[in-house]
């Protein structure tokens, strides 16, 4: 259990010392790009809007707005 700890420290940038990597800013251009363009292809497809995509990009907006805005 201490290591899903650890790792939610790391991944929300928790931790006593920060270590922001540019590899997640990447990491999540990357995903809300696909979850971007998969949702303009589930709405072409069923003429209305799909809301799985959206989410993605919110809970990845959020988890990258989480890393940044620490002091």
């Amino acid at each position: 259990m201490k290591i899903f700890h650890k790792f939610f420290l790391y991944i929300t940038n928790n931790e006593e010392v920060s270590r922001h990597e540019e590899g997640f800013d990447i990491f999540f251009f990357i995903i809300n790009t696909a979850a971007l363009v998969f949702g303009v292809f589930m709405f072409v497809i069923h003429d209305e809007p799909q809301w799985i995509p959206v989410l993605v990009i919110e809970y990845s907006w959020a988890l990258d707005n989480m890393r940044h805005n620490r002091p």
